[in-house]
């Protein structure tokens, strides 16, 4: 029961990080790591994200 609940939680936990964008941020973290770039901070990529979210307005509903 025990290894149940730890999948159903690690599900969970996987579908609210994709949901809310957390996932993106992982995503970018292992990018550079692979490819030796120094990453920018949480907030710069999160201003880059809402900057290229502002610019491309098929990727927002209003």
């Amino acid at each position: 029961m025990t290894a149940a609940l730890a999948r159903a939680w690690q599900g969970v936990r996987w579908y609210l990080k994709e949901f809310t964008g957390e996932a993106r941020w992982d995503d970018y973290l292992a990018h550079c790591a692979e490819h030796g770039h120094t990453p920018v901070s949480r907030r710069e990529f999160e201003r880059r994200r809402a900057d290229a979210a502002e610019a491309s307005p098929m990727s927002r509903c209003c």
